[in-house]
């Protein structure tokens, strides 16, 4: 495999790059123009066309028609797409992003998705003497659009040393976990975290409500204490007023923990409380609320849905 030394790598001394980014959904739209406004020479590739086309009158870049004809060319591709399918389908194929990545390039991958499909990824962009980079983020819509993503990596350090300085673009906190698959699995632990602890804040508020508390009054004391937290203080104020039309979809995160699950099965590691939230999720499309903020679990602890 080529170093940063090799002939291959990324050639301007001011470390801009051309850059490949597959999928402008919330995340990726964001992320994408967070690099071009760095400077990075930008290709975009999106399924719906209309959507590139709206970033490229917002950016300075250029529209692929296919995935491979994105990464033609460039040192880094970046992808954040659906699922592992999704990601199978933009990677392989004649116009998927292994076609066209030439050896040396890196391929950068922000999906959740599998840690066994991350492995797959790194095996196969190796044949191709392409390096790959599991990179799953954290910190929502807000985290994309304001820039301040925390990206969890999992590959050969080499390539996360020269990948990591792009990713700053988008991101306030971007660490090398450990070899590839091991940024999904942290994803995973990231999930379990966060569906434990919307749960529990859910209920908590739920009984300061019946108890007759002043629930702004309660946030702002208990957040300093120990029961503080990201959930706390953003989505506190929300759920209390019952707005749930933003921010990270309950689908999504069925999606995710759906992965957690699974892999759990596999190494099993006890996930009692994960699997029931999982449900409660569950529940919760079942109301029409997919789309949802995860913060809407607390809809089910409202009546008329499990009664006073």
């Amino acid at each position: 495999m080529n170093d940063t030394t090799s002939s291959d790598a990324p050639s301007t001394s001011d470390g801009i790059v051309d850059a490949a980014f597959i999928g402008l959904g919330v995340m990726g739209y964001p992320m994408s123009g967070h690099l071009a406004t760095a400077g990075h020479r930008v290709a975009v590739f999106n399924r719906t066309a209309q959507v590139a086309q709206r970033w490229q009158g917002e950016h300075t870049g250029s529209v692929a028609a296919t995935p491979a004809a994105a990464a033609a060319g460039t040192d880094i591709v970046f992808m954040c797409v659906g699922a592992d399918n999704d990601v199978r389908s933009v990677v392989y194929g004649p116009d998927g992003v292994l076609a066209a990545a030439r050896p040396g390039s890196i391929v950068v991958d922000h999906t959740t998705a599998s840690a066994d499909l991350a492995r797959e990824l790194a095996a196969a962009c190796a044949e191709r003497d392409v390096g790959f980079i599991d990179a799953p983020v954290s910190g929502g819509e807000a985290g994309a659009k304001n820039g301040v993503l925390t990206v969890m990596c999992g590959g050969a350090a080499e390539h996360f040393e020269r990948a990591r300085p792009v990713m700053d673009s988008y991101a306030r906190a971007v660490t090398l976990i450990g070899e590839a698959g091991a940024g999904q699995l942290t994803k995973m632990v990231n999930q379990v975290c966060i569906a434990g602890l919307v749960q529990a804040l859910s209920e908590a508020l739920e009984f300061g409500r019946r108890a007759g508390l002043d629930l702004a009054t309660v946030l702002e004391t208990i957040s300093q204490g120990a029961a503080g937290s990201w959930q706390m203080a953003n989505r506190g104020a929300t759920m209390t007023a019952d707005e749930f039309d933003f921010g990270f979809a309950v689908d999504w995160m069925r999606k995710d923990l759906g992965i957690v699950l699974a892999e759990a099965q596999r190494n099993g590691a006890p996930l009692p409380v994960t699997a029931l939230v999982d449900q409660f999720y569950k529940r919760v499309q079942e109301l029409g609320g997919g789309r949802w903020d995860t913060s809407s679990l607390i809809a089910l602890l409202r009546p008329p849905n499990i009664g006073d």
